[in-house]
């Protein structure tokens, strides 16, 4: 943002500069070229003056000389021209302007009584020289013309050196403004970056962070100390959240133990065929009821697990394996793991060997398979059984907390499980989705390396 902020006010004050000194740097021209002007002006009037008091008495050898030596000092050839373009001096040998179409026109204004206009603007592209011609007599009736042509060179070397002067003046405060809006733009922009910081921290799952409500513009305070409140609020709300369910859960464990135990003593003193069935139906419901707790309090920790790490899939698997296989085993099922060696993914908070052992627990029990295969890829881990599968609305529901299929109501578990797993990997930045195996399932977990 800092570069953006830079990029939008640096060519602003550059244009604004350009603006200014544009016409400024007309004006030189227009100043420059008008004194010189008039300075040649001036010279080629005094010639004139003496043109016609020479015309009249015939003799024109002290204007030659007067042509000659303006030529010697200041390097600019001059020429009297008469009434019917015949030159009679020049300054130099050679010099004719009569040969020059653009002198010519400007010859026969002068001589015609008008007062020819400034044709020359000293911009230093332009190379030409200055033409001032001077009629000789009054009026419209001119008897011949003073005609100077001058270099131009000095003239826009001047023109250039002011304009250097002006961009030095002008480069000056646009640097001055430059530097200071550098730190401004940090100023104002700190607040934000901080801002930013925290809502990352947030997101991260740390909610003790807070924002910066000293530094920067007033509105950025406001915003931070919004924000920090907004932060208060969320974290109060989740912190009692997590307590009462912890709190539920903790409450209800001796009361549900008190429960357990009374059921168990009651063993003996049932008798028939339906009581032993109703008062084994009221221990199975009692340990139902403990391993919801379980989960109850597994979900809770979730919330505020969020860091990652690598982990190697190998020793993953060389810890978890033999209880994969103990309970496919028991449970008559085949289990093959193909995982390359050296595999490695990003494993989600809680661990990503017991969203695994989850995962190969519900294939084992709840698919109805003969066989489950456990398959790794770079970046992906399958949970591949060939039982009854799900349909697809069924995959839909299935990672929803409390959901259970309509044929799996009769066999032990919470519905919280899958659900559980699914934002565990979720918060790794991964996904777990659910496919058709045909027959069968698929589970699939996609994690970075």
């Amino acid at each position: 943002m800092l570069r953006r902020l830079l990029v939008i006010t640096v060519p602003l004050l550059v244009a604004l500069v350009a603006a200014l000194g544009i016409p400024l740097a007309s004006a030189v021209v227009q100043r420059e070229t008008q004194t010189t002007y008039l300075d040649r002006l001036g010279d080629a009037r005094r010639f004139a003056s003496l043109a016609e008091s020479a015309l009249q008495s015939d003799r024109l050898l002290a204007l030659d000389f007067e042509i000659q030596r303006y030529d010697q000092l200041f390097d600019i050839p001059v020429a009297l021209v008469s009434a019917d373009k015949r030159v009679l001096l020049t300054s130099r040998q050679g010099f004719n302007p009569t040969n020059d179409p653009e002198v010519t026109t400007v010859l026969n204004e002068a001589l015609n009584g008008i007062q020819p206009d400034v044709a020359y603007a000293a911009w230093p592209w332009r190379g030409g020289p200055m033409v001032v011609v001077e009629p000789v007599g009054r009026d419209s009736e001119a008897v011949a013309a003073v005609v100077s042509i001058s270099s131009t060179s000095a003239l826009r070397a001047e023109v250039l050196r002011q304009w250097g002067l002006m961009a030095l003046a002008g480069l000056a405060p646009m640097l001055a403004v430059v530097a200071a809006a550098w730190p401004m733009s940090r100023w104002v922009l700190r607040p934000v970056s901080r801002l930013d910081e925290a809502t990352a921290a947030v997101a991260a799952g740390n909610l003790d962070v807070r924002a910066d409500e000293v530094g920067g513009p007033p509105e950025l305070r406001r915003l931070a100390k919004s924000f920090n409140t907004m932060v208060d609020v969320v974290g109060k709300a989740l912190n009692r959240q997590k307590a009462f369910v912890a709190d539920a859960s903790h409450q209800l464990r001796n009361p549900l133990a008190s429960l357990r135990l009374a059921v168990d003593n009651l063993a003996p003193h049932v008798d028939g065929e339906h009581g032993q069935e109703a008062h084994q139906i009221a221990v199975e419901e009692a340990e139902e009821m403990g391993r919801v707790l379980d989960t109850l309090l597994a979900a809770t920790r979730l919330d505020s697990a969020r860091k990652t790490e690598p982990v190697e899939i190998d020793q993953l698997l060389a810890t978890h394996r033999p209880a994969w296989q103990a309970l496919a085993k028991s449970s008559g099922v085949g289990l093959e793991i193909e995982i390359p060696a050296g595999l490695t993914m990003q494993e989600p908070p809680g661990g990503l060997g017991s969203v695994l052992d989850e995962l190969v627990s519900n294939a084992i029990r709840l698919a109805n398979a003969t066989e489950v295969r456990i398959i790794g890829r770079p970046g992906e881990l399958h949970v591949v059984d060939n039982g009854d599968g799900l349909s697809a609305d069924e995959r839909e529901l299935a990672l929803q907390r409390f959901w259970r299929a309509t044929k799996h109501q009769n066999v032990a578990g919470t519905g919280l499980g899958l659900a559980i797993c699914a934002e565990l990997i979720e918060s790794a930045g991964g996904t777990l989705t659910l496919h058709d195996a045909g027959p069968g399932l698929d589970v699939k977990v996609a994690l970075s390396a």
